[in-house]
Parts: C-alpha cells; structure tokens; sequence
C-alpha cells in the first residue's frame, strides 16, 4: 500500500490501516457515507468524495489547483520545490488523452481542448479583396468615353491626319503641271499608304505580303500608264486589276489556313489592290482637274478636322471643298466649273474620312487609310469629271 494518501480526504477522516485496499481505488463503501462528487452523485471508480473545507482550514493543494484527484493515488501536482515535468505540465506526449498526469475522462473538471490557431486566410482573402478598390482607377478611352456621355464612339481621325493628307494633296498639285515622272513620286507614296492602311483597317496586321503586293499592283499601273496616253488608263487599270486578282487567287490557294480566313484575307487583298491602282487616277487624269480635286481634297479633310457637330462639320467641309474648287479653277482655266470637281471631290474625301474612322481607336489607321483614303477615293472623280469639263 502506498503510503501517500489520496489528497481528497478530510484530514481528520479515520482510516484502517490494516483494512484491505481495493487495487482500483474503490473502497468498497456504500450507503450514507459512500464518497459521492461535488453534485451529489456516487463518485465513479471510487474516486473521494468532494468536501467542502471547514471554515478556516485550507483545501489541500491538489484540490485548490484543479480539484481533481488522480485515481492512482499520485499527486497530480508536485510540491513547487520538485522538478519540473514537462509531461505533468503539458500531457501525454503520445496525444492520448486521460492516461497522462493530471488527466482524468470521469472527473468533475476536465481542462477543455486547446483553443484552435486563429486562421488567418479569411484575413488575407478580405485583404486581397479590398485591394483592387485601392488601386487608381485606369483613365478611359476616349470611346470608352463617349459611349459613357452617349456619343458615338465613332470618331474621324482627327487634325494630325488632315494635316498629312493637306501636305501629300499639296504635293500632288504642285507636281500635277510638271512632267508625268514627276507626278508619279507623290502618287506611288500615296499608293503605299493606302495599302498599308486598308490592311491595318482590317486588323490584319502585319501583312507584308498583302501590302507588297497590293503595292506592286500601284507600281505596275503607273507605269502602265506612263507607257501609254491618258485616254487609255481605263484600259490599263483593268487589265491590271484582272492580272493581279488572279495571282491573289494563286496564293491564296497555298494558303493552309481555315476557309474563313483565307476568304477574309483575299477580300481584303482584292480591296486593297484596288484602291491602289484607283490612287493611280491622278496620274492619268488632266492636270489642272489634278490641282482642283487635290485642293478641294485639302481644304475638306481640314475643315471636317475641326472641333464642330457633325452635320455642322460636314456642311462646312462641302462648302469649303466647292469654295477651293472655284479658286483653284481660277488659276487654272476650268473657272466656275471648278466648284463641280471641288464639289465632287470633297465628298469622296468624306466618304474617305468616314471609312478610315470605322475601326477607331487606333492611331496607325488614322496616320494611314486616315491620311491616304480621301485622296484615293477622290482619284476617279478627278479622272472622270476632268476628261468631262476639261
């Protein structure tokens, strides 16, 4: 028998020492005066019954650090003078609950499970959440804007453009009386931007192929018509729109992409070749009709440039096209019937002007089919009107 006492005891509570102990703890004792726990009920295993100390005396220190006595008759806690144990303190380091020190499944009081680790992904969820709001805003595109402020997020290439288009226009009017040779440097460079452009309006980008090609197919019709008279460029351009459509179609046969993509890239080759070999019109067409298309073509892309309404804006660029029309006349012999032609042309540069802003925003259309498309699409309107009032 051991000779420490279970601490739940009272301190003067009589004890046999020659009365046969119970292995487990249980004293066998029954009735009134069996050990029951601090709710009244029959302790289990015969662990001591709960006694509330007597005024004055102090409670045994097991019972006032935890109040659970441990059933084998050790001491829960040892005396502050012995060793620490890091078993007693912490458990059974084999995670196997009521057989460590200190650690009971049917006492009264049980120390609860540990407190889980605050988990801290919903911290950094809500903080990566409140992030993008703390971002600064990215500025809007100006069509972006404009639908935004219920415009039409159409807009024509702008200011920098007609500049450009007022230059190459300039070119072609003050090379226009000079020889044919001359003419053409102006009219090829305007026959490369238009090729550049209509590709690039497409969004098929890069194109080299279609470009040079479409290029190529200009070259070879100014100089066609270098070789011949002015009354034969119908003659010319059509023979060579058919040579170069049917090379088109050659390669394009070769061509290992989907059906939809190679008839989208031979329609936009078949339009840019034409369009090129249509710049060629001011080459072919009478010189002073040159001058008056190429001023009115100017004059229009500037003034529908300005910072007007739309129907303001076009107005105005008709009237200013008709007015540098007269004026240009006058200089060169056509006289009033110049309005006509300037007339006539400052439409087709609208329409030039309208086409290259379909695909906005991008700055290389505007800079391209922006600056060469109403020049293009003036060509046959010079060609066709000079040869009739000149």
């Amino acid at each position: 028998m051991s000779d420490h006492q279970p601490q739940g005891h009272h301190p003067y509570q009589p004890h046999d020492p020659y009365a046969p102990q119970d292995p487990y703890g249980q004293s066998g004792q029954s009735g009134p005066y069996a050990p029951h726990d601090a709710y009244g009920r029959p302790a289990p295993y015969g662990q001591p019954e709960y006694r509330q100390p007597e005024y004055g005396q102090p409670a045994p220190y097991q019972e006032q650090q935890y109040g659970v006595p441990d059933p084998y008759g050790q001491p829960a806690h040892q005396p502050a003078t012995a060793p620490h144990d890091p078993q007693a303190a912490y458990g059974d380091p084999y995670g196997q609950p009521g057989y460590g020190h200190g650690h009971d499944r049917s006492g009264p009081e049980q120390p609860g499970p540990a407190a889980p680790l605050p988990d801290r992904q919903p911290a950094a969820t809500a903080t990566l959440a409140t992030a993008p709001p703390s971002l600064p805003a990215a500025p809007l595109a100006p069509n972006q804007r404009a639908r935004l402020e219920g415009r039409s997020p159409i807009i024509p290439p702008g200011i920098q453009p007609a500049a450009l288009t007022a230059v190459l226009a300039l070119l072609l009017a003050l090379t226009a009386p000079l020889a044919r040779p001359v003419l053409a440097v102006p009219v090829a460079l305007l026959q490369a931007v238009t090729a550049a452009g209509w590709f690039r309006l497409n969004g098929m980008w890069p194109a080299r192929q279609g470009i040079a090609l479409a290029f190529l197919a200009g070259l070879a019709t100014d100089a066609a018509l270098l070789a011949t008279d002015r009354a034969s460029a119908p003659l010319v351009c059509i023979g060579t729109l058919g040579v170069w459509c049917l090379l088109l179609l050659i390669l394009q046969l070769r061509n290992r992409s989907s059906a939809d993509e190679r008839m989208y890239a031979l329609t936009a080759g078949l339009t840019s070749t034409a369009l090129a070999v249509l710049a060629a019109g001011h080459l072919a067409g009478n010189p002073h009709a040159v001058v008056v298309g190429a001023a009115a073509v100017g004059v229009a892309t500037l003034a529908r440039a300005l910072p007007l309404p739309s129907f303001v804006s076009v107005g105005i660029s008709l009237v200013a096209a008709a007015g540098a029309g007269i004026a240009a006349g006058q200089l060169t012999g056509l006289g009033t019937s110049g309005a006509v032609l300037g007339l006539a042309a400052g439409g087709c540069a609208l329409i030039g002007l309208r086409v290259a802003s379909y695909d906005y925003p991008s700055r290389f259309v505007h800079m391209t089919a922006g600056v060469a498309l109403p020049l293009a699409l003036a060509a046959p309107a010079v060609y066709v009107l000079g040869r009739a009032l000149g």
